[in-house]
């Protein structure tokens, strides 16, 4: 071949159209961005469960070994998640997250400066079904926390249960991702130095109940154990707001009182969360059901800090009056951005 038909056939090669390849690419993305997903999906539900019954298999086989030194270490390292856990910036930074993100997508918005010489409790509101914009933002540095809040050091709160799950811990752990009891949040706003950002989803399993489409409301007039907590370790509250957490699945909503709905909330207080009766969409189409969630967007909005005194004796009138200045803060910071992200200006906060 001569250089002059090795030129023409690059020129040629360099003429193609570029819209099948464009078109290739973008779907290979898109299929990226669902796996990502549902993957972090799978695993929340079922992860910890496999990771049981595995476990206890490999003690029937000639894998005993194995399952009796990973045991051994379980109970070695069991306190670590009280204590700070043990997170990987190299997890956090995976390229697999950027998918995650880009699937709804998820923002990260800034809206003060938070000093790294102060500790801090995040309110985060509301739960939808997974919290994702929650677990992207907070337990991932996929929108860039660190950068946009340099100097401080965010650890999500989850249930403390899931940490008794063997390999699932680990991987939440990974993520800088905490139980959401009292020990654990004492360790952080106390004993790990400054700059550290306790995000709590106060609504919890009993606001994700009545997560809907459309639906702003969140589980708050008689939730004040953060704000108690706040004060006794003189941290900082700071609200946050997700607009769209409850757009990515459609669930059937039973009225109070009903059969279901009771039965709803007697497994809540048996198992911890709410088993909520939700879908998406398939992983092949968004016009069947599926677990995949709707890739509506999610932008989390975080509020300006209250700063509150440290009190460690607080009484309740005290409580009270940070409680309401946080539903306050909750209410503006909800009201000033609504009409940025797709809700009208009569659309208000639901508090309950």
């Amino acid at each position: 071949m001569t250089k002059g038909t090795g030129c023409s056939i690059l020129s040629a090669l360099q003429d193609l159209p570029s819209a099948p390849w464009t078109a290739l690419r973008s779907k290979m993305e898109k299929h990226l961005q669902v796996i990502s997903v549902l993957q972090w999906v799978i695993s929340f539900l079922a992860m910890g469960a496999a990771g049981t019954v595995l476990l206890i298999y490999m003690f029937c086989t000639d894998l005993w070994v194995i399952a009796a030194m990973y045991t051994a270490w379980l109970i070695f390292d069991w306190n670590t998640p009280k204590q700070g856990g043990r997170r990987s910036s190299w997890v956090r930074n995976w390229t697999m997250w950027t998918y995650f993100r880009d699937y709804f997508p998820i923002r990260l918005i800034k809206t003060h400066n938070l000093l790294p010489s102060r500790n801090y409790i995040f309110g985060y509101h509301p739960h939808g079904i997974f919290s994702f914009g929650a677990f992207c933002n907070f337990g991932t540095e996929a929108t860039g926390f660190s950068k946009k809040f340099p100097g401080i050091k965010p650890s999500l709160a989850t249930l403390a249960g899931n940490f008794r799950m063997p390999v699932f811990r680990d991987y939440l752990m990974s993520g800088g991702i905490c139980p959401v009891n009292r020990n654990s949040i004492d360790y952080l706003l106390s004993q790990n130095g400054t700059g550290n950002a306790v995000v709590i989803v106060v609504g919890g399993a009993a606001e994700s109940l009545n997560c809907a489409p459309g639906k702003n409301s969140v589980t708050l007039n008689n939730r004040k154990g953060f704000v108690r907590l706040a004060l006794q370790q003189g941290s900082d509250l700071v609200p946050v707001y997700s607009f769209g957490e409850n757009d990515v699945y459609k669930q059937v909503i039973f009225e109070e009182r009903t059969w279901w709905r009771l039965a709803q909330k007697r497994l809540q207080k048996i198992i911890g969360f709410a088993p909520c009766l939700f879908h998406g969409c398939g992983f092949f189409s968004s016009d069947s059901w599926g677990m995949v969630p709707y890739n509506k967007p999610i932008t989390t909005i975080v509020g300006e800090p209250i700063t509150v005194p440290k009190i460690e004796q607080p009484p309740r009138d005290m409580v009270d009056l940070y409680h309401a200045m946080y539903i306050n803060s909750l209410t503006s910071l909800f009201d000033k951005y609504k009409t940025r992200f797709g809700l009208k200006e009569s659309d208000i906060l639901h508090i309950h």
